[in-house]
């Protein structure tokens, strides 16, 4: 099942855009190191930045890196200005919720997100997660269902992935 927020979400997705699904990059630590180290040398030490997504699960994905930055919903506004001067203009802003910033590492696609740490989609990503490490015949199915929509459209693509994950959040409740 998919929420009409998600729906909304879906339908601005390119339908003609095809997605490519590539095996765990293991290199991918070291990159979003590289990416931690640059984040935290402007914004400070303590900033949290997490490593989400396919390659911290060790999983084949979309040949990209997603690194999350957490913070309050006051300091929202206050991070992207920073944000701004180390990757340029966020190439999408979900006022207070979230900011997609695209950099890269040897030639490896990062996502950054600066992402509000009590909004739903937050939430739901860590329960989701977490759930998907502790049971590896999820993980594995997940796995699966990526790899088995190379070269699906960018629409399909993510409306399949958000059906599963809601599905997998719908065990956690």
């Amino acid at each position: 099942m998919i929420t009409p927020k998600q729906e909304k979400w879906i339908e601005h997705l390119s339908n003609e855009t095809k997605v490519r699904i590539v095996p765990f990059d293991s290199t991918a630590e070291e990159k979003f190191q590289i990416i931690k180290n640059k984040i935290q040398s402007s914004l400070g030490a303590g900033t949290l930045v997490i490593h989400r997504g396919a390659t911290s699960l060790g999983i084949s994905g979309q040949d990209e890196i997603d690194i999350y930055i957490p913070v309050s919903l006051q300091d929202f506004d206050k991070t992207v200005p920073f944000l701004e001067n180390i990757f340029g203009a966020p190439r999408s802003l979900y006022p207070l919720e979230r900011a997609r910033f695209v950099t890269e590492v040897d030639g490896k696609h990062i996502d950054l997100f600066l992402i509000n740490n009590t909004s739903e989609g937050w939430l739901d990503g860590i329960t989701f997660e977490a759930y998907l490490r502790k049971h590896p015949e999820t993980l594995k199915a997940y796995e699966q269902l990526k790899e088995g929509m190379n070269g699906f459209s960018t629409r399909e693509f993510y409306r399949r992935k958000i059906e599963f994950i809601n599905d997998v959040l719908s065990k956690t409740k």
